[in-house]
């Protein structure tokens, strides 16, 4: 499967990238939330926060990649974002009990900033 990089997307469309964007955003809000409310542990907890965590992970490899055309300064924002949000992924992976307020909290703000 091939990925395209944030800078490809926005570079032909950007209305398309951001709604892409915007749609995993939104996923993973989905998987959180139901995760959240219905007080999910094991292999559903483990795959919202997988997902939350890949998609993280796709959108600091294109923000470091020197051709991304956001400003350098807002790249740096992102990817301390996330690799915040990677670490409070590791630690509700690691405590069950453990709320993902904080990570639904900060990935909406995210995805709605998209908009």
């Amino acid at each position: 499967m091939y990925r395209f990089s944030y800078s490809e997307i926005l570079e032909d469309a950007p209305e398309v990238g951001r709604d892409r964007e915007r749609a995993a955003f939104d996923r993973a809000l989905t998987l959180l939330r139901d995760v959240e409310a219905r007080g999910l542990s094991g292999p559903e907890r483990t795959a919202a926060v997988g997902f939350v965590q890949e998609l993280w992970n796709v959108l600091i490899a294109d923000l470091l990649e020197p051709e991304n055309a956001l400003p350098a300064s807002l790249r740096a924002d992102l990817v301390q974002i996330g690799a915040w949000t990677m670490q409070e992924a590791g630690e509700v992976l690691r405590s069950p009990e453990r709320s993902l307020a904080a990570l639904i909290e900060v990935n909406t703000s995210i995805r709605d900033g998209l908009r």
